[in-house]
C-alpha cells in the first residue's frame, strides 16, 4: 500500500516562496503583442509572476482593465508598456535579447526540445486566430511549436505562453 499524499498547507506554501514581489530580472519577457481575448493576459500574467517572467503589452486601452480584471495577483506583476510592437522587437533584437515566436513554422523548435533560457528571451505570442503577422515574423530567432494531436488549429494564447515560458524557465 502506498504512503497518503501530504497536502501542504497554505502557510507552509507560503514560507516556501519569495518573500516579496520580484523586481523585473528581463530574463523573460511574455509579449502577447497582438491580443484577441483580455481575459487571457491576466491568467498570463499569473504565470509571469509563477515563473519570474514580465508581461509586455501593445497600447490599447483596454488592455489595463483587461488585466485588472484576469488577474488575481494581490500585488502588482512586472508589466512592460510597449509602443509600436514591431519597433520594440527590434529594439530587443538590437539589444540582444532572444526572440521566440510560439508559432507552427517548417523550422519550429517542438516544446518538448527547447532548451532553458540562459539569456533575456522574448516569447512572442501572436494573435489566436492568424498567429504572429507576417510582418514581425522578421525578428523571430527562432519558431517554438507546442504539438497537439487533437483537431484544434491552437491552444489560447494564456495556455500556450504558460507552457514555453514555464519550459524557458527550467521548470518542467
Amino acid at each position: 500500500m502506498s504512503a497518503a499524499i501530504r497536502v501542504r498547507p497554505p502557510r507552509e506554501l507560503r514560507a516556501a516562496r519569495r518573500p516579496r514581489q520580484h523586481r523585473c530580472w528581463g530574463h523573460l519577457i511574455a509579449a502577447p503583442l497582438w491580443p484577441l481575448h483580455g481575459a487571457n493576459l491576466g491568467t498570463l500574467l499569473r504565470t509571469c509572476d509563477a515563473v519570474g517572467a514580465c508581461l509586455a503589452v501593445p497600447p490599447f486601452r483596454w488592455v489595463d482593465e483587461a488585466l485588472a480584471r484576469g488577474n488575481t495577483l494581490r500585488r502588482p506583476g512586472c508589466v512592460h508598456r510597449v509602443g509600436s510592437p514591431l519597433r520594440w522587437l527590434a529594439a530587443e533584437r538590437a539589444g540582444g535579447a532572444r526572440i521566440l515566436g510560439v508559432e507552427l513554422a517548417d523550422e519550429a523548435v517542438r516544446l518538448g526540445d527547447l532548451p532553458a533560457a540562459r539569456g533575456r528571451t522574448v516569447v512572442l505570442l501572436g494573435h489566436e486566430s492568424s498567429g504572429i503577422p507576417p510582418e514581425a515574423l522578421d525578428q523571430l530567432d527562432a519558431a517554438v511549436e507546442i504539438p497537439m494531436i487533437g483537431h484544434g488549429q491552437s491552444l489560447n494564447v494564456a495556455v500556450a505562453g504558460s507552457l514555453v515560458l514555464y519550459k524557458l524557465a527550467g521548470m518542467l
